[in-house]
């Protein structure tokens, strides 16, 4: 069974939601959905947790986030079964985003905020103090809902605050059952976990008692999110979309960056704020790498058991599902060659999407131009530098990019050219807890993650002391 935890108490609701099994299509769980009174109820709970949680020494708080770690990797068998079910990863997703979610409750039980020096002389230091700022909205997505939620359970603990997380509908499965083994560790009223609707999301970002709000999905809600923090001027940090590129340079060992782009690309699907979306290469290797890449797509066997160490999965959910099938409608309405594509994929049993790779689409074209989130992905050709890196800007998201080159002085070059909030170099996206990460454009407002995310749960206070 699933609950609702509010002041660590077990809440099921007056109403259920039925979680759908992506790999098969059929009902899967039975979660309760939080009402506005249950809101208000953790509300109240974490309002009062908050009063004497703030004092915990920062020691403490360490000790704790190593403890809640150590739960989870005590019970991990069960969380496991639940999030690879619920999100349709296979055993080896579902374990790597445990092992990931670990990796940041232990990051975060190692860090603080000391006081800063800013200035000092004969007649004045000047201070800088790291103050929690409350109770903190967290709402999270469906792709990474365990590791995503996380993240921000850590740092807003670890900080001093007190947080609220409502899962996606579509995966809430994990992070319930993640707070109801935080009971254990946690005084009342500390993490709360609600699961609910787009209106429970909405009165999360409107509640009074609640000071800030984080919000991990799409640039469409972000607005709406910001929106309406700003009627209670909460403070508020989005990570939002992004339509994520990789250029590749005429230097690099053909064969072996195009299996490694293939395996990011199709990362649990492409399923991944941060994937590449778009493939730049250079003319000069263009159809050596295409061939290349395509046959490592070729190699991506879909496994309906989810038993095989496969990185490749069903879209999570139809919603997602019908909006890559949309993308791979136009893509062939319009003419673009398709190298991968099954037209069978509607027989199959659950949300999947076999692979599909577009050569050379125009630039203009929806394949490119829209963040796909799914296992579609364009090949282009680029010959000159500038031009590449302004194609790449043009578009009105900033989240990462990757760039790949053997002279790292090029690399570094491109890179720092590039309009994004994270590139990774010689590397497919991989989110580390220890680096900032943050949006540009509209991908989002402000960051979290490594020292500098911490801050973002925190008030700056400056004391200004005359000797």
């Amino acid at each position: 069974m699933f609950f609702n935890i509010i002041n660590s108490g077990l809440r099921i609701g007056a109403s259920t939601a039925t979680i759908t099994d992506p790999r098969t299509r059929k009902p899967l769980y039975e979660v309760p959905v939080a009402s506005t009174q249950d809101l208000d109820d953790a509300v109240k709970s974490a309002r009062l947790a908050f009063s004497s949680w703030k004092h915990v020494p920062i020691d403490q708080r360490q000790k704790v986030l190593l403890e809640l770690a150590d739960k989870l990797d005590e019970h991990r068998c069960k969380i496991h079964q639940v999030l690879a079910k619920e999100t349709g990863k296979s055993d080896l997703l579902a374990n790597i985003e445990i092992d990931h979610t670990l990796k940041f409750l232990r990051f975060n039980a190692s860090q603080e905020l000391p006081d800063e020096i800013q200035h000092e002389d004969a007649m004045l230091k000047i201070v800088s103090t790291y103050r929690p700022i409350g109770v903190v909205g967290a709402i999270c997505p469906w792709n990474f809902p365990l590791v995503l939620a996380a993240a921000k359970i850590a740092a807003a603990l670890v900080t001093g605050n007190c947080i609220i997380v409502k899962p996606s509908p579509f995966t809430p499965c994990a992070t319930l059952k993640f707070a109801e083994l935080a009971i254990s560790v946690l005084p009342p009223g500390v993490l709360q976990a609600l699961n609910g609707d787009n209106d429970l999301g909405r009165l999360i970002t409107i509640h009074p008692g609640i000071d800030k709000v984080t919000f991990t999905g799409s640039t469409a809600t972000g607005r709406l999110v910001a929106a309406n923090a700003a009627k209670t001027l909460k403070r508020v940090t989005l990570e939002l979309g992004g339509n994520d590129a990789s250029i590749v340079c005429p230097d690099v060992d053909v064969k072996i960056v195009a299996q490694k782009i293939a395996a990011g690309v199709f990362f649990h699907s492409g399923q991944m704020c941060v994937a590449t979306k778009r493939v730049y290469v250079h003319r000069d290797i263009f159809t050596e790498f295409r061939d290349a890449f395509v046959e490592a797509v070729r190699n991506i066997e879909i496994d309906v058991s989810g038993k095989l160490p496969t990185t490749f999965s069903p879209m999570q959910n139809e919603l997602q599902y019908n909006i890559v099938k949309s993308l791979i409608d136009d893509s062939r309405k319009n003419g673009y060659t398709l190298l991968r594509g099954d037209p069978s994929d509607e027989e199959r049993l659950g949300f999947f999407i076999h692979p599909v790779v577009v050569d050379q689409p125009p630039e203009d074209s929806k394949v490119i131009q829209v963040e796909q989130f799914g296992p579609i992905i364009p090949l282009s050709t680029w010959s000159s530098e500038v031009d590449v890196i302004d194609r790449v800007n043009r578009v009105d998201t900033g989240l990462g990019s990757c760039v790949w080159a053997k002279d790292i002085g090029i690399a570094q070059r491109v890179a720092r050219q590039l309009e994004v909030g994270t590139v990774w170099i010689n590397s497919a996206e991989i989110p580390d807890p220890r680096g900032y990460f943050s949006g540009w454009k509209q991908s989002g407002i402000g960051g979290e993650w490594g020292k500098e995310g911490l801050r973002s749960y925190c008030h700056i206070q400056t004391i200004q002391l005359y000797k």
